[in-house]
């Protein structure tokens, strides 16, 4: 799989660009059996980058439809990312105060009230059926990395006192009225799948793996999206050191529900390391980034090694970056040897 990855490609409307269509179809031609878009917003307000890709508009539709028939005329399943920053949304891009689960000084965030949260979970719900009509296999809501899925998991971050705050299970109601929102409108054959990640933002590993489980005991969706950052890793909190990050969530019954993990998946070593540990498919980033091909160049060699960075800007432009992503992988230390 293609993981969703930032891309600052579109146009500021949300409306798909032909640099983001380029970028991706050519990853359909190089072999990637599912191609998932960058993180896309379901409200104008939940923007988290310039040039994001958005999903909150019928008037967007037609750019998503042109995406989802070249993907498929590729031979590639399509999945679009659906997404809210939450405080992670600059408000000089949005043009007021970001929302929150609660007031947060930090971020200058406001808190979201009762009726605010019902309009977001449907607007995640319209934003699934937007893609349906688009023609896209399916969505993943993206609940990871600190956006605003994850704020309401966070006991860092989620503050409220009402039924979506407190008790692991009232911070996961936002997420599961969703799933289940999208399931019951959009039907049983249109792909559904979740990102989490187990670290940072207020996370634990034990909550999210009881997510997991819930999630999976539903029997609401199709696939789970483990973002690992290095599949390697070890937990940074020590009560979960005895095992890396990957074993902890390789010992689940899945039951019927696949998953996929991220995190360095760079060569066809990894590939293979992380598919015999049980995970059903990768998801490939930056290595994605060097080589729209890769799922190719690994199928023919399982000792396939990715690109050295930094690499030439002309090599990345070869391979269907714009001009504007290269400049977006200027910020990535140590990626773009710049000027060449």
């Amino acid at each position: 799989m293609l993981a969703p990855l930032t891309n600052q490609q579109s146009h500021e409307d949300g409306s798909l660009s032909d640099d983001e269509l380029n970028w991706l179809s050519m990853r359909a031609k190089g072999g990637f059996g599912l191609v998932m878009t960058c993180a896309s917003h379901v409200q104008e307000n939940g923007k988290g980058f310039s040039g994001q890709l958005g999903i909150f508009s019928d008037s967007q539709i037609p750019g998503h439809k042109r995406l989802t028939d070249t993907l498929r005329e590729q031979g590639s399943v399509s999945v679009i990312q659906l997404f809210h920053a939450g405080l992670r949304s600059p408000k000089e891009l949005i043009g007021e105060s970001p929302v929150c689960p609660s007031d947060n000084e930090k971020y200058g965030a406001r808190g979201l009230t009762s009726d605010e949260i019902l309009e977001l979970k449907n607007n995640f719900i319209n934003a699934a059926v937007r893609a349906k009509k688009s023609g896209y296999d399916g969505v993943e809501i993206h609940g990871a990395h600190g956006y605003i899925i994850c704020q309401f998991l966070s006991t860092k971050i989620n503050m409220r006192e009402d039924e979506y705050g407190g008790s692991l299970a009232n911070r996961s109601r936002l997420l599961f009225e969703i799933v289940e929102g999208i399931r019951e409108a959009c039907g049983p054959s249109f792909l559904l799948g979740v990102r989490l990640s187990p670290e940072r933002f207020g996370m634990d590993i034990a909550e999210i793996k009881w997510v997991c489980k819930q999630l999976i005991k539903d029997s609401k969706i199709d696939f789970l999206d483990i973002s690992l950052w290095d599949y390697n890793k070890f937990p940074e909190d020590e009560k979960y050191g005895d095992k890396n990050l990957l074993s902890h969530f390789t010992g689940m019954d899945y039951g019927n529900v696949k998953w996929t993990v991220a995190g360095k998946i760079r060569d066809g070593s990894d590939v293979l390391r992380v598919l015999e540990s049980g995970v059903d498919f990768v998801s490939i980033g930056r290595s994605a980034i060097l080589h729209h091909d890769f799922p190719i160049k690994v199928l023919e060699d399982e000792g396939f090694t990715s690109a050295e960075t930094p690499v030439p800007e002309s090599y990345l432009l070869k391979e269907g970056l714009s001009v504007k992503f290269v400049d977006y992988m200027n910020k990535w230390p140590g990626f773009v040897n710049i000027g060449t």
